[in-house]
């Protein structure tokens, strides 16, 4: 493995009644708030009232932002940047799953900045500074809760990019898994499959001797395929909603690629779709993943035979590696299909006529892109004609 530091300072409150911590928290930096949320779900399943409950005690000062998008839109994060700089907002929380966390990311740079926040997201330009910001995480999936990365969408462009900084850490992070009973079964599903990519995304990987994170990945990607079938079958089982909670968090917040660069080709494939097309960023993943996988497997089968092996128990007994790979490859998308995630491009109505131009969002910030194998935009079309 190669030399890392490891550096992640959010605080993670975990488990029932964990709301209660809320006020002690917050008072730490303040009493003007701005909450931020999506639409209405938190009323609806009193979430949103409890909070407010919380904020009240601590007689916080409270503004609002609702509506943040799927895909969170930079036009969204503009409104909540001038919320912060006309009523001097002291702290932001953010009352959602990881589309919400992801915008209030951005408000929390764009509110401590002169620069407009499309410039950070780009990297035209780089965060100096953010206002604290906390997070009540009420959707399994993204990992946003307990890292510095967030996902901003320019609707008028149609471009989607990754971005983060050291100062986009939440200060902390307060997962209660019966906040998320209520989460609809398909967001249930792209849930899932989002945690479980980010594993991936992690585990395709050209570094030798992970042997340790290796098995941290292989231990996650297991345990939300044994509980996912349950979880749906019982969504109001409070220890399958645990268990996925935490497997989400932990995906994604720095402890499994130790040592390693991941390869993120997937997402960057999947952000060019949705910024065209506005899908669900789950039922992407779940579609091109696989297909990633056939196109890059022989830049290391070995990789892909330990995955098959290890994860779905593929028997390699008198059998050739690119054989028992391959077949790996093929559990990972029936998994998904058998859970209820889409397998093509088609189930979202996008045919080839949408190939080229998706691929040009491809390589708008790079020619290339991936580090398992380097990816052009040449690749991303075979690519996408294979997921039609």
């Amino acid at each position: 493995m190669n030399n890392f530091t490891y550096y992640n300072p959010t605080k993670l409150i975990f488990g029932k009644g964990q709301l209660d911590a809320l006020p002690n928290e917050v008072n730490k930096y303040g009493k003007t708030v701005l909450i931020v949320f999506g639409g209405g779900s938190i009323k609806r399943n009193g979430i949103y009232d409890n909070v407010m409950g919380k904020l009240r005690e601590m007689d916080a000062t409270v503004f609002e932002l609702s509506g943040v998008e799927p895909n969170p839109r930079v036009s969204t994060v503009r409104k909540g940047v001038e919320i912060c700089n006309r009523e001097g907002v002291d702290f932001i929380l953010a009352v959602g799953g990881g589309s919400t966390i992801d915008c209030t990311k951005a408000i929390s740079v764009g509110a401590k900045t002169d620069t407009d926040i499309w410039d950070i997201v780009t990297k035209k330009e780089h965060a100096k500074d953010a206002l604290p910001f906390g997070t009540v995480l009420t959707l399994a999936a993204t990992g946003s809760e307990m890292n510095a990365g967030s996902v901003i969408t320019n609707w008028e462009l149609n471009e989607k990019h990754g971005w983060g900084s050291p100062f986009t850490f939440p200060k902390f992070s307060i997962l209660d898994p019966e906040h998320t009973f209520s989460v609809p079964r398909d967001q249930t599903i792209y849930g899932m499959v989002d945690m479980m990519s980010h594993v991936l995304e992690h585990y395709f990987h050209q570094t030798t001797n992970t042997p340790v994170q290796d098995r941290f990945c292989e231990a996650i990607l297991r345990t939300v395929m044994e509980t996912a079938p349950k979880l749906l079958d019982d969504p109001e089982n409070y220890e399958y909603r645990e268990t996925v909670m935490l497997s989400g968090t932990l995906a994604l917040n720095g402890m499994l690629n130790m040592g390693y660069q991941g390869d993120w080709a997937t997402h960057n494939l999947e952000h060019a779709v949705s910024a065209v097309h506005d899908i669900p960023h789950g039922g992407g993943l779940a579609i091109l993943f696989p297909h990633w996988m056939m196109h890059v497997l022989d830049e290391n089968v070995d990789r892909f035979k330990q995955f098959a092996v290890r994860v779905f128990d593929v028997d390699p007994t008198g059998r050739n590696d690119r054989d028992v790979a391959i077949e790996g490859i093929k559990a990972l998308r029936n998994f998904w299909s058998e859970i209820g995630a889409p397998s093509r491009l088609a189930d979202y109505s996008i045919d080839e006529s949408s190939v080229d131009v998706m691929a040009d969002k491809t390589v708008v910030a790079r020619p290339e892109y991936g580090n398992f194998k380097k990816l052009t935009r040449e690749d991303s079309v075979e690519i996408f004609k294979a997921s039609l």
